[in-house]
This record gives C-alpha cells, sequence and structure tokens, in this order.
C-alpha cells in the first residue's frame, strides 16, 4: 500500500500558472506525472477558468467539490457538481471552471500533452447565463 498526501507538506496548495487560466487557480498534484499522464486537484475560484485547451489522448474529470462549468468549442456551458464525471475526447477543444457564484474542485487526469489555446471570452464564459 502506499499513501500519497494529497498536498505538499506544508499544507499548502500551490497556485496554478496564470498564463493558461482566468481567475484564482489553485492547484495540487496528486501523483508524479508518468508516462505522459498527469493527475491533479484544482480549485476554481468562482468566475475562475481554464483556457480553451485539449488533451492528445484525453482528459478525465472527477467533480468532487462545489459547482462548475465545462464547455466544448461551438456548445454552451454544462454544470458539473461533486460526483459528476467528464470524459473529454482526445483531441476535443473544451475549457472548465467554476461559475459565476461558487467554486468548483475536480481531479483532472490528463493523458498525453496539453494543447494550450486561447483564453475563453468573457461573453462566451457568460453564455451559461442566459440559459
Amino acid at each position: 500500500m502506499e499513501i500519497v498526501r494529497g498536498r505538499a507538506p506544508e499544507g499548502t496548495p500551490t497556485q496554478v500558472r496564470a498564463d493558461t487560466f482566468t481567475g484564482t487557480v489553485w492547484g495540487d498534484p496528486v501523483l508524479p506525472a508518468t508516462d505522459g499522464t498527469t493527475i491533479g486537484s484544482v480549485t476554481f475560484t468562482p468566475g475562475a477558468r481554464t483556457f480553451w485547451h485539449s488533451h492528445t489522448d484525453g482528459q478525465l474529470l472527477v467533480v468532487t467539490a462545489g459547482l462548475g462549468w465545462v464547455c466544448t468549442e461551438g456548445g454552451a456551458p454544462e454544470v458539473v457538481r461533486a460526483g459528476d464525471v467528464v470524459w473529454v475526447p482526445p483531441g476535443e477543444q473544451h475549457w472548465h471552471g467554476g461559475t459565476t457564484e461558487t467554486i468548483m474542485t475536480h481531479l483532472a487526469v490528463s493523458l498525453g500533452p496539453t494543447v494550450w489555446a486561447d483564453e475563453v471570452a468573457q461573453h462566451d464564459y457568460l453564455s451559461r447565463e442566459g440559459s
């Protein structure tokens, strides 16, 4: 058996790079990256989100707390909540993050390299508000 501690020894999460996220996003690696697979716990504050991106071999998201949005290119943001599991197929452009009023934490299992694109425009992010 191996126990993997969910946070750095000092107990504080690290802030994720600002160049591929909008807003305040906190992340903790769950396991070291191996064979192109990364696993991390990520918390999005209200209004925070990833940029548009894809993964060469797909991505699995397991929502562990809160309420958030996920969106694929050409679609409207969809609500996800604690307990939901999202599979993003290889190469599919998407973004994910908190809603305008809630945090969302998920476990992200990214398979293969991440291909980052543009920031999600505010009107695209807010398109859920009108639905």
